[in-house]
């Protein structure tokens, strides 16, 4: 038990010819502490409806994924986790900057899509795509023998770009931060005068 630095006590005083007087406050000046970044990663488990077991995660790659020593790190270790386990996983890299998750036999790509099967490893599809084509379709598995879903991201996301009017939300004229070759920004310059 510690010993309080300073005790608050109300007293109740008669002397009527003892009066309080307020130390005048000094004016403090408006400052800003530092809050820790809270950043929620996000990620989608199909679970079995029988046992609540999990099947399949579908991971979307975020820069601190990818770029982030600790984010990094503690991505990695999932996804050990879930690639030395039963659950499928399918791994969304829609990130060009950053240094990608380790796949052997991969070809140079921006994008890729990564469909590992737990019954299928260390054999896995990868989807690579570049920045004029499309988002390749995909089969989302579940367990052995049960059909696979088919996801279209791309369709997904025009419809989102299309319902949220994005197009009037964004500023295509201001300069893109990713290195881009001069024929994607010949490309890009093309699309743009379409639109």
């Amino acid at each position: 038990m510690g010993i309080a630095d300073v005790a608050v006590a109300n007293r109740n005083t008669t002397d009527t010819g003892t009066t309080l007087t307020a130390a005048k406050l000094t004016e403090p000046s408006k400052v800003r502490v530092p809050i820790p970044e809270q950043l929620t990663e996000r990620f989608l488990e199909i679970r079995a409806t029988q046992n609540k077991e999990v099947v399949a995660v579908i991971e979307i790659l975020s820069p601190k994924n990818k770029r982030s020593k600790e984010g990094r790190a503690a991505y990695e270790s999932k996804r050990q986790k879930i690639l030395a386990s039963a659950t499928n996983l399918v791994e969304i890299d829609l990130l060009r900057q950053g240094e990608s998750m380790p796949i052997f036999g991969a070809t140079a790509a921006d994008y890729s899509i990564l469909v590992s099967r737990s019954y299928n490893r260390p054999d896995a599809d990868l989807y690579t795509f570049n920045l004029k084509n499309p988002i390749p379709v995909f089969p989302v598995p579940l367990r052995e023998g049960e059909s696979e879903p088919i996801v279209d991201l791309q369709r997904l996301l025009n419809q989102v770009y299309e319902r949220a009017r994005f197009d009037l939300a964004i500023d295509y004229t201001q300069p893109l931060k990713i290195l881009r070759s001069p024929e994607e920004e010949a490309w890009m310059r093309e699309i743009l005068q379409r639109i």
